[in-house]
């Protein structure tokens, strides 16, 4: 079974110097039937405007990752990590007993745009951390690179939580197939461009969610890039 959330139905934030879709509840947008799915809590597609972000706040017991489409996003956190995370670079915060951050838009004239997901723990209380790495163009293209997972395996970035996180880079006609054990669901989100997902057409923004899904079959329309989420 498939459900797609459609992205002119998510929650929107404007700010002035924050323009922001809500896949989930999220802040100021709840709504009870979009609380997230299996253990994704947060989608958010986020452009700052030029030299704006976000202060330094907390967080805690919370894997959180960070896809920057365009641009650069500065981060700076508790730990002493300071970073630009721009196109193809995956990261990950592992808020854990407690930490403290911030992330900016790195330019004086240009949009970031990205998206941040947070995904619940597998336990609480880790030791805070942080990891960044970098995934080519040419990983991605017509395939679907595992970019997330628990003890970081294929080289992806190690998370703690029971969840694989694939990106995908897709040309008219290109295809993947990701298979699903017994027991696991999957969330595609669509970053942009347009793809075919189980026969499925879904455009920049929309989501769609899988259970009682034997593979996840992905089908580039118009220069699509997404990520896919294989969840307990």
């Amino acid at each position: 079974m498939m459900t797609i959330r459609p992205a002119d139905e998510r929650g929107h934030a404007d700010h002035g110097w924050l323009d922001s879709r809500h896949t989930f509840s999220f802040a100021g947008y709840h709504d009870p039937r979009h609380m997230g799915f299996r253990g994704l809590r947060v989608i958010n597609e986020d452009r700052v405007q030029p030299g704006q972000g976000f202060g330094t706040h907390p967080h805690r017991d919370m894997e959180i990752i960070s896809y920057v489409l365009d641009g650069g996003l500065e981060h700076k956190d508790s730990m002493g990590t300071g970073s630009v995370i721009r196109p193809g670079d995956v990261q990950r915060m592992s808020a854990g007993t407690g930490v403290t951050h911030s992330e900016f838009n790195h330019s004086r004239a240009e949009v970031v745009h990205f998206l941040q997901i947070w995904l619940l723990p597998d336990r609480r209380g880790v030791t805070p951390s942080y990891e960044q790495k970098t995934f080519s163009d040419a990983e991605k293209q017509g395939r679907l690179r595992l970019v997330a997972s628990p003890g970081g395996a294929n080289g992806s970035v190690s998370i703690h939580a029971d969840a694989r996180l694939y990106a995908g880079r897709f040309a008219g006609g290109e295809q993947a197939t990701l298979e699903l054990s017994p027991g696991r669901h999957a969330w595609v989100q669509v970053a942009r461009g347009a793809a075919l997902v189980n026969g499925q057409a879904l455009a920049a923004g929309d989501g769609a969610a899988l259970s009682d899904e034997a593979r996840v079959v992905v089908e580039g329309v118009a220069d699509a890039e997404l990520l896919v989420f294989d969840l307990a």
